[in-house]
């Protein structure tokens, strides 16, 4: 008997207009290793909180290990069962002090503390905590606060974790170290389910799950899975990254063999070039452009969280920054390198303590500063759209902005339409949803069409693209590329390079609240030591193109995106 069995299970939320999941049969077996993917609003989240009876079906059956979820008096066995990292960490953090939390499961099962002191102490170390044991879980970063949540989940040691987006708001290195402790939880018997936007992290399971519409479209080997490019695209997914470099590149280099799903086993398939040229060739010349004027300037800028009190810490310490009007500004940086505290400086949510920051004709760092004007000016989107997620209905909390303005009901309803469409939020399918009760992708839209309806001049956007689907993230992209078509200025955080290559013009690449490199982000993506050093990896592109120079191709610098990489590569 499966561990993990799904009855013809159907699930609908009260008042949805239709079912989250529609008649799922699938069985689980214990060992096993499966990735559950497919577009925002598939059902992927929902059918997570079946599995340790937080929500129990609305039809068929959900058994775990021959325990039926219905039966109240089995839920407390399920849950010590079936582990879960939810998708916003924020919901799982319950203690006042981050190892108190890690400890907040084993408290729970009455471990004495001798047992339990060792290893809380050890999940703190192994998930970079322990230099933030004593501090309130609410001042981590959001990557820390994700980390915490796992820290917390594995402590009391379930023989199954349900991973939901759990590496969505890490960075790289975050990332391996979260994937490595899953292939060892998974070596040693657990259990394993991740539910990702990744298709990378996807490919490492031994089964992949996709999920349309609520009902189970394709299951089966990853090979097997991502071997239709166009039926993926058709569910709204893509291939792994590596895969789908390595399909662009095959017509130029047809040796590559089919079947490579990830960045290493590309990396050692590309050839040697038949014909090496010693010297490479120079940099081509960039096209010359006149200087764009300055709409933002930061310098020297310092800020300590709790300053003054034991718990202080220093998010930024000597931060600078410069954005042309019109421009398109990356800010890469792992969790807690200080992007966000930078980006809440740039529309006045913080107050510089130290240094200046200018924003349009407001200089934030004097007294007698208009910070309202400034908020108005530049609009800023949170990596966590909950945060700023007040109204029950999303048309109604896309018209706050517009409404404060002063716009009457026609002007009012025309903005939240316009935003709505921006995002690829359909005006009539969503203005009258419940705003909670979107997945977490969905209200990243929702959050940031309602800084958009109020048209900004610069728009500051913290991770806008972690927890999107694939197909999501490129409708974004081309949003964002045809609102700067409209004039606007972008400020764009992220720690996933390959979102940023093929969007920003120059790049800031933040590390313990420094800025160590600034330039043209072409430049600033293919410092591989660097990018490692600051916990970031370089595009595919980019690192593909430096095993093609290692290996005699005579390429040019510059190739971060893989239109780059496969144009170089047909010139003669």
């Amino acid at each position: 008997m499966a561990f993990i069995e799904l009855d013809h299970v159907s699930f609908q939320y009260p008042s949805a207009p239709t079912a989250a999941l529609d008649d799922v049969a699938l069985a689980v077996h214990e060992g096993e290793r499966v990735a559950i993917v497919g577009a925002n609003g598939s059902g992927k989240t929902t059918l997570a909180r079946l599995l340790n009876a937080l929500y129990l079906p609305t039809g068929g059956r959900v058994r775990i290990a021959g325990m039926d979820s219905s039966d109240l008096s089995q839920h407390r066995a399920i849950r010590q069962l079936v582990g879960m990292v939810f998708q916003n960490p924020e919901d799982q953090l319950v203690a006042a002090v981050v190892e108190e939390d890690v400890a907040f499961g084993l408290e729970n099962l009455g471990l004495p503390a001798a047992q339990m002191r060792p290893r809380v102490d050890a999940l703190l170390q192994a998930f970079d905590l322990w230099d933030h044991r004593l501090r309130p879980p609410f001042m981590l970063s959001m990557g820390q606060m994700q980390r915490l949540a796992l820290a917390g989940v594995l402590a009391v040691q379930p023989r199954v974790i349900v991973f939901d987006e759990t590496t969505a708001m890490l960075d790289p290195a975050g990332r391996r170290t979260v994937l490595a402790r899953i292939d060892e939880l998974h070596r040693a018997g657990t259990t394993i389910i991740s539910i990702t936007h990744f298709m990378g992290e996807a490919a490492r399971a031994e089964r992949v799950i996709v999920l349309s519409h609520g009902r189970v479209a394709l299951d089966g080997p990853p090979v097997e899975v991502f071997s239709d490019p166009q039926r993926l695209h058709a569910l709204g997914l893509h291939l792994p990254p590596a895969a789908a470099l390595a399909r662009s590149l095959r017509p130029v280099l047809p040796g590559l063999p089919p079947d490579l799903l990830n960045t290493t086993d590309l990396l050692e398939a590309l050839p040697v070039c038949p014909n090496p040229v010693a010297v490479a060739p120079e940099a081509e010349s960039a096209p010359q452009t006149a200087p764009r004027a300055d709409v933002i300037r930061v310098v020297g800028l310092g800020h300590i969280y709790l300053k003054g009190t034991p718990l202080a810490h220093r998010a930024l310490g000597n931060a600078n920054l410069r954005v042309g009007l019109g421009e398109v500004h990356g800010l890469a940086g792992a969790t807690g390198s200080g992007k966000s505290t930078l980006l809440q400086h740039l529309n006045g949510l913080l107050f510089p303590q130290e240094g200046q920051v200018t924003v349009g004709p407001h200089h934030l760092h004097e007294a007698g500063a208009d910070r309202y004007a400034a908020r108005r000016l530049a609009g800023l989107a949170f990596q966590n759209p909950e945060v700023q997620l007040f109204e029950t209905f999303v048309g109604d909390e896309i018209a706050y902005g517009p409404r404060q303005s002063g716009l009457d009901r026609p002007a009012v309803r025309e903005a939240v339409r316009w935003a709505m469409e921006r995002v690829g939020l359909g005006f009539e399918a969503f203005k009258d949803r419940r705003s909670f009760a979107l997945s977490g992708g969905e209200q990243k839209k929702v959050a940031l069409a309602s800084i958009l309806a109020r048209r900004p001049e610069i728009l500051l956007l913290d991770e806008p693209l972690a927890g999107l689907d694939p197909r999501s993230r490129d409708e974004l992209l081309v949003t964002l590329r045809a609102l700067v078509d409209l004039g606007l200025t972008l400020v764009v955080s992220s720690h996933q390079m390959d979102d940023l290559a093929g969007l920003v013009d120059d790049a800031t690449l933040m590390s313990g609240g420094w800025d160590v490199l600034n330039g043209p982000a072409a430049m600033v993506f293919e410092r591989e030591e660097e990018l490692l050093a600051s916990g970031l990896e370089a595009p595919v592109a980019a690192r593909a193109a430096l095993e093609l120079r290692r290996k005699g191709w005579p390429l040019p610098p510059g190739l971060v995106t893989p239109e780059k990489l496969l144009a170089a590569l047909r010139r003669p």
